[in-house]
């Protein structure tokens, strides 16, 4: 992302001067764009007080972000996923496959993945930041890399139709405490304690690396008396895993109000509702690729973009007004958004 002076953060009460500086983080359980961790992750993460229980290096205490602190780690993470010069938007990307995973059973590459999300930060109340985010994820074909209308499953080699992601929005609030979840829809009952927003950092040479663990387990919108075929069983069970890497020179430069990372993203999840697999042993993982990039032409393939533009032109857009309401997963859209298959012939 573009780089540029730090506006006057002091004015709006973001930054300081005894301490380190902020950041924060939110994620969602249908895309890459986002953090909520578990009470588990939460409470686990408490214990990283003081350094980072992964890691230590000079580059993590300062001079500008000190990340052994809620504040300091907010100010990162809130520039890792936007940018402090309020208004200006960000993307990132990611890239890479969907594998199907049964018991006793060879892994098999089942279909692309590629997508993006646009994030534009705000002011939120009492030193939080809003994050407002689209996000678009579309499955694309193995072999010509054209997104797919129709996917023939080679589990059950039944014709299918695919139904891509699009997540407007997925907002949370960037704090100096652990964020609450989504409880998308009213399903997930569970929350985190409020801990102080601390995240495991290393510091390997010049790079400073983070990596988050994300697991929910709650009742699925997609319950299998209504979803048969949809569904993969009452309980959604759901893990991302995300991984950056940031110069450590760029984290503790006090003039960036927006840092670039490349890192991992990967994520376990039940079968796609729409691959009509119902409660048959196994799962998906998606094993992608991501980034934040000034230009999505450099990182994206001609047939996803030319697909995103047609279908889904005002993602390219982050949303400018903050909405409070929580956002949901993908499981959560595709029962708002489908209706049940019939029954197989």
């Amino acid at each position: 992302m573009p780089t540029r002076d730090t506006p006057d953060l002091q004015r709006r009460g973001l930054i300081q001067t005894t301490g380190g500086l902020g950041a924060a983080l939110a994620i969602g359980a249908s895309g890459a764009a986002g953090l909520s961790l578990s009470p588990s992750a939460a409470a686990a993460a408490a214990g990283t007080a003081g350094l980072s229980r992964h890691g230590t290096g000079p580059g993590l205490q300062g001079p500008y972000l000190d990340l052994r602190t809620g504040k300091g780690n907010k100010l990162a993470y809130a520039r890792i996923q936007g940018d402090l010069d309020f208004g200006k938007q960000k993307y990132f990307w990611f890239k890479g496959y969907v594998m199907g995973i049964q018991p006793q059973k060879k892994i098999v590459d089942l279909m692309g993945s590629s997508g993006f999300g646009v994030i534009r930060l705000a002011e939120g109340p009492n030193g939080s930041i809003y994050r407002m985010c689209r996000e678009v994820i579309v499955y694309t074909d193995l072999k010509t890399g054209e997104v797919l209308d129709e996917w023939k499953n080679p589990i059950t080699n039944e014709v299918v139709k695919a139904v891509h992601v699009a997540n407007d929005p997925f907002n949370y609030m960037i704090e100096d405490h652990f964020p609450a979840m989504s409880d998308f829809g009213g399903l997930n009952k569970e929350q985190p304690p409020k801990i102080p927003f601390i995240l495991p950092w290393y510091q390997h040479g010049d790079m400073a690396e983070m990596e988050i663990h994300v697991h929910l387990a709650y009742p699925s919108a997609l319950q299998p008396d209504k979803w048969p075929r949809e569904s993969a069983g009452p309980i959604a069970q759901v893990s991302e895993f995300f991984a950056h890497h940031i110069r450590v020179e760029d984290l503790q430069n006090p003039k960036l109000t927006s840092l670039d990372y490349t890192g991992t993203w990967n994520r376990i999840t039940p079968w796609l509702p729409w691959m009509l697999m119902g409660q048959t042993q196994g799962m998906c993982q998606y094993a992608c690729f991501m980034g934040t990039t000034r230009d999505l032409e450099s990182v994206l393939t001609r047939p996803v973009l030319d697909y995103a533009h047609k279908n889904y032109a005002k993602y390219f857009d982050a949303p400018t007004e903050w909405r409070a309401d929580r956002s949901l997963s993908s499981l959560e859209h595709y029962a708002k958004d489908q209706k049940p298959a019939p029954a197989r012939k």
